[in-house]
Formats: C-alpha cells, sequence, structure tokens
C-alpha cells in the first residue's frame, strides 16, 4: 500500500507540473495587441463579418484585433495629414503620391520599413516584383508599400469614360470609338433628356474633362510630375526627363482641351453643380448622368448594380481611348496606392507582421473579396467572381498585391484582356525617371502655397466652370512665383538622379522585353 501511495503521489506531481507547464507563459495565447489602421472611402457592408473571420485566423498567432478607421475621399488629404502631424496613435494608413506621401515621408512621418520588413515581411517582398521595389522607393528607402498588381506606372492611362449603354441604343447611335462620338452622343443626350446630365467626372480634379483628356496623348505623351500631384502645371512629355512649366508656355494641346471644356460647359453638356459634387457616383447610380469616368477598363460591377437599382434595365459600358500596343505606352511603375507605418506607431513590428500575414494567399482572398461562398466565389485562374453586394472590391486600399490579384470574371471580355494587359511590365517603354523621387522638404513652404491656389482654381479650370483666360491669368499671377521655386528644385534633383546612374546604353525597354507580369514570387526578397 506504501509502493502505491507513492506511485499516486508520483503521478499527481507530475499532473500538477504538467498542468503549470501548459500556463506558463511560452505556451500561453499570445497578448492580444489592437491596430489602428486608416483608409479611404466607406465602410463595406459585411466588413465586420470579414474582421471577424480574419481575427479568428490570427487567434492563436499574432493575435491581432483590427480597428478600421475610414476616411471619406473628400476628407481624405486633410484628414490624414491632420492625424500625421498630430502625432495620433495609427499604426497604418493609406497614402499617394497624388495625396501626400512624397511631403511626409519626406517630413519623417513615415517608418523606413527597409529592415522591418527583412524581418517581418517576407511575403509583402516576394508577392511584388522587383521593379515595384526599385521604381517605389523614396530618397533611396522603402517609406511606404507599394499596393497594385498594373505595371502602368503613374500617372496612367488605364481610365475610361462610363457610358450609359442603354441611352446609346435607344438612340440608335453605334457603339463609340473616338472621343469626338463620345461627344456627339452627350449633345445627343442634351437634346433628347434636357434633364439628364450629359457628362460629370467621378473626381473634378483628376478626372475633369481636360485632364482625363491628357490620358490619352500619344503625340507629346504629357505627363504630370513627382511635384504636384496630378496638376499639369509642371509637367514632363516625351519621357526627355525635362521639367515644363504652363506658365512659361501654354502647351497647346492643354489649352484646346480646357478651352473644349469651356464650351461643353457653356453648352450644358458637363454638370453645371460639378465643382459643389463630393460624391463620385451619385449622379451616374441615380439614373441621372449619361457619361462618367473611371480609372479602370471596366464596368465596376458595384455601380452597375446600383444604378440597375434606381433604373431597371439601365447598362453600363466603358469606353476607352488607350492604345493596346506594346511600346506605345510610358510607364516608371510608380504605384499609386500605397499603405504606410507611421513613425508614432508603437506596434510597428506589429503592423509589418499583420501585412505579412495579410500578404499570403488565403488571407488576400479574405481581405480583398470577403468570405469564400457568402462574397464571391472561384472562377477560375486570377479570376472570382463576386457574390451578393456586402463587400466590394477592397484589396487597393491595403493590401494589393499582382501576385494574388484575381480580375472580376463579371467584367465582358474587353476589359479581362485590358488589365491583363497592364499587367505585363513588359509592354511599356521604360520612364528615364524610373527610380526617382522628388525631396519636397526644400520648397515645402512652395508646395503648401501651390496646393492651397490649385484648389482654388485647377479643377474649375479643368472642367470648364469659370472663363479659362481670366481664371488663368489669376492664377499664374498668385501661383506663378511659388511653380518657378519649384520646377527649378525638381529639375535639380533630376538632373542630379540622372547623372547618377551607371554609364552606358540606358536600360530602356521599348515594350517587348521583360514580362514582369509573370514573375516567380515566391523567389523574391529585398537587396541585402
Amino acid at each position: 500500500m506504501k509502493r502505491l501511495g507513492r506511485w499516486l503521489l508520483l503521478a499527481c506531481t507530475i499532473a500538477v507540473l504538467l498542468a503549470a507547464a501548459g500556463c506558463s507563459p511560452d505556451n500561453a495565447e499570445p497578448e492580444a495587441v489592437t491596430l489602428r489602421i486608416v483608409l479611404p472611402g466607406s465602410r463595406p457592408e459585411r466588413m465586420d463579418a470579414v474582421i471577424a473571420e480574419a481575427e479568428r485566423r490570427m487567434k492563436d498567432s499574432l493575435n491581432v484585433k483590427l480597428d478600421i478607421e475610414f476616411v471619406a475621399w473628400p476628407d481624405l488629404a486633410q484628414k490624414t495629414e491632420l492625424l500625421l502631424t498630430t502625432g495620433e496613435e495609427v499604426d497604418l494608413i493609406f497614402d499617394a503620391p497624388w495625396l501626400h506621401l512624397n511631403r511626409m515621408a519626406g517630413a519623417g512621418y513615415y517608418e523606413p520599413l527597409d529592415v522591418l520588413l527583412r524581418q517581418f515581411g517576407s511575403e509583402i517582398v516576394r508577392t511584388r516584383p522587383e521593379t515595384m521595389w526599385e521604381a517605389n522607393r523614396i530618397d533611396g528607402r522603402i517609406m511606404a508599400i507599394p499596393l497594385g498588381a498594373y505595371q502602368s506606372g503613374t500617372p496612367s492611362g488605364n481610365h475610361a469614360y462610363l457610358v450609359r449603354r442603354d441611352i446609346r441604343e435607344k438612340l440608335g447611335i453605334p457603339p463609340i470609338s473616338s472621343y469626338e462620338e463620345l461627344v456627339a452622343f452627350e449633345y445627343a443626350v442634351k437634346k433628347n433628356d434636357p434633364d439628364m446630365v450629359p457628362f460629370s467626372a467621378n473626381t473634378a480634379g483628376d478626372s475633369g474633362e481636360a485632364s482625363i483628356r491628357l490620358r490619352f496623348d500619344y503625340d507629346t505623351h504629357i505627363r504630370s510630375t513627382h511635384a504636384l500631384g496630378q496638376s499639369a502645371v509642371l509637367y514632363y512629355k516625351n519621357n526627355d526627363g525635362k521639367v515644363y512649366n504652363l506658365f512659361d508656355r501654354m502647351e497647346p494641346l492643354f489649352w484646346d482641351y480646357v478651352q473644349h471644356a469651356r464650351k461643353l460647359y457653356l453648352d450644358g453638356i458637363i454638370d453645371p453643380d460639378i465643382m459643389a459634387t463630393r460624391s463620385n457616383y451619385d449622379l451616374l447610380t441615380a439614373g441621372r448622368q449619361a457619361v462618367g469616368t473611371s480609372n479602370d477598363f471596366g464596368v465596376p460591377s458595384e455601380l452597375q448594380r446600383q444604378l440597375e437599382a434606381s433604373v431597371p434595365g439601365a447598362r453600363l459600358e466603358a469606353v476607352t481611348f488607350y492604345r493596346f500596343t506594346p511600346g506605345s505606352n510610358v510607364s516608371n511603375y510608380v504605384q499609386g496606392n500605397f499603405i504606410a507605418v507611421p513613425a508614432s506607431s508603437l506596434k510597428k513590428e506589429k503592423a509589418v507582421a499583420f501585412l505579412d500575414w495579410a500578404n499570403r494567399k488565403e488571407n488576400y482572398d479574405l481581405l480583398a473579396y470577403g468570405i469564400e461562398g457568402e462574397d464571391w466565389e472561384d472562377a477560375g485562374e486570377g479570376l472570382y467572381r463576386p457574390l451578393g453586394t456586402g463587400y466590394s472590391w477592397f484589396p487597393y486600399a491595403w493590401i494589393w498585391n499582382p501576385a494574388h490579384d484575381r480580375l472580376n470574371a463579371s467584367q465582358d471580355a474587353d476589359a479581362i484582356r485590358a488589365n491583363r494587359f497592364i499587367k505585363d511590365g513588359g509592354n511599356f517603354r521604360r520612364d528615364r525617371l524610373t527610380g526617382f523621387s522628388f525631396d519636397g522638404r526644400p520648397v515645402a513652404s512652395e508646395l503648401l502655397q501651390y496646393q492651397r491656389l490649385e484648389n482654388r482654381y485647377y479643377s474649375v479650370l479643368v472642367n470648364g466652370a469659370a472663363e479659362p483666360e481670366r481664371l488663368w491669368d489669376a492664377f499664374k499671377s498668385e501661383a506663378g512665383a511659388y511653380v518657378k521655386r519649384i520646377q527649378t528644385e525638381l529639375q535639380r534633383q533630376i538632373d542630379e538622379f540622372l547623372s547618377s546612374l551607371p554609364a552606358g546604353p540606358p536600360n530602356d525597354n521599348d515594350g517587348s522585353g521583360y514580362d514582369e507580369g509573370s514573375f516567380d514570387y515566391r523567389q523574391r526578397r529585398l537587396p541585402d
């Protein structure tokens, strides 16, 4: 009996020790960490369900909770700048070259990510080709993670007009294949339905009547610069490495577009309230607009659903004047969207580790498209089909990468072919300034003053909403000196960049060379 008692005592002791070991810190559930993430737009209806599933998957590994805050597009620049400059606790934040990425990075508001990516971001690195990393550094460092699948660069020409197909067919007008035919359709709409707005842009500045036409300029390749966002007041052309200034010499093509926009506005073709519009597509989805604009080649399925709910039987079609010929388009491979880690974050390592988790295929599918079987279904290699309206396409703001990107199979075959074309970096001529980034700190005051004046004048100009000669004279009088100093500094930095490139023939892909669209993401890593 004594021997049995000793064995029972030993067994109990072992059980207690094992139980204690199971409760030790090494085996405990990781401490929950909440990441505050600031993204643009409106919260998808089923976002909570998707986030709950993501948190369930992370519970035994990262154990991250996601506090996601959405900022309306019209308020994005002001709100995000305020968050950064006041040092408010944010762990991940959306930014872009057309927003204030370079300026915020140059001012020290973002954490450099080179080391953090090597330590915690192997999936983030592997899912993006070398060109994306090379082209999207700022002052030689990775200051934000590039988001995108397309290699067309920034600014890109992959834009389209969204046309009411049902109205076109009702008027007996054949499919539109030129800008002149598009304008003729708008005038026909005005004549036959005076209550319908023939044309309005999705944003007053970027896709204004005159500015979207520059997207399809194949004669001079006029493009906005690294310094002034979407504005063409300073511009590049002909891929020659020079900075041009419209205040010094007006570009005839640009002025023709501005004057034509004014005519359309006076003729009642452009929405008379375009400068007051705050929501991208309210008129279009309400069935009160015949032509809109899009920064994609296809018809967004959500817009089509909203329109049809308002006007049963109404149909949209996408019309673009983009040239799908290898070598016709120039690309600097700069992406239009980024996700950054604010320097003020106290959870930088966890933030990068979360993004790394999110860039794994099964997790990417969840956060990009929703819950499979409820929000989307697999439609074949590189394709998906949305189910319902609760979680529209959403990778662009925080995780978008070319390795796991899926195209919407609900789009027509032309749109799918077009998007596959711009996924292939070999279809583009390489911009001489690929890899260049502008440091705006030497002209920070001038940039702020110019931005204030651009908000007052530029969007009005490109949408024809005021008499252009008078408006341009006032704009030039107030902004000219600031723009000249910005131009001088930008050109100085470009000259320095070009002189630092290795001697020998330039790396000028002619559009028939390498294929970044089919890169093996599994072999990717950042250079040491």
